[in-house]
């Protein structure tokens, strides 16, 4: 497991922007597979965005078009640019990470291991 740290959650009119960022403990190759996820109270933990390195970048239907993933390798850092956002982007999004990147893409909670605390993202309309 890594240790994960968020950051750059906050409160934002719809159709406003934010970046959210990870760092990860250790280096890149301890955590292969990187990814955000979010939850609302009462709902499953539902997956973003993940990156496996390169171009390999997977995406929610509800955000593909509107988020983009990156990351930086030295920093073993990832990144979330969320743009044009919805009320119904409202939720805590946590920073997940695993040192496969078998099936990286499948954005499934139970893939992952190493998991941040969390930064909330509020969108009023």
């Amino acid at each position: 497991q890594v240790q994960l740290l968020e950051s750059g959650g906050g409160s934002v009119q719809a159709g406003g922007s934010l970046r959210l960022s990870c760092s990860a403990s250790g280096d890149a190759a301890s955590s292969r597979c990187m990814g955000w996820f979010r939850q609302v109270p009462g709902k499953e933990r539902e997956g973003v965005a993940t990156h496996a390195g390169g171009v390999l970048r997977w995406y929610a239907d509800a955000v593909r078009g509107r988020f983009a993933i990156s990351r930086d390798h030295a920093k073993n850092t990832v990144y979330l640019q969320l743009n044009n956002l919805k009320p119904e982007d409202t939720a805590m999004y946590y920073c997940a990470a695993r040192q496969s990147s078998l099936d990286c893409g499948r954005l499934r909670e139970a893939d992952f291991n190493s998991w941040g605390q969390g930064t909330q993202v509020t969108v009023s309309s």
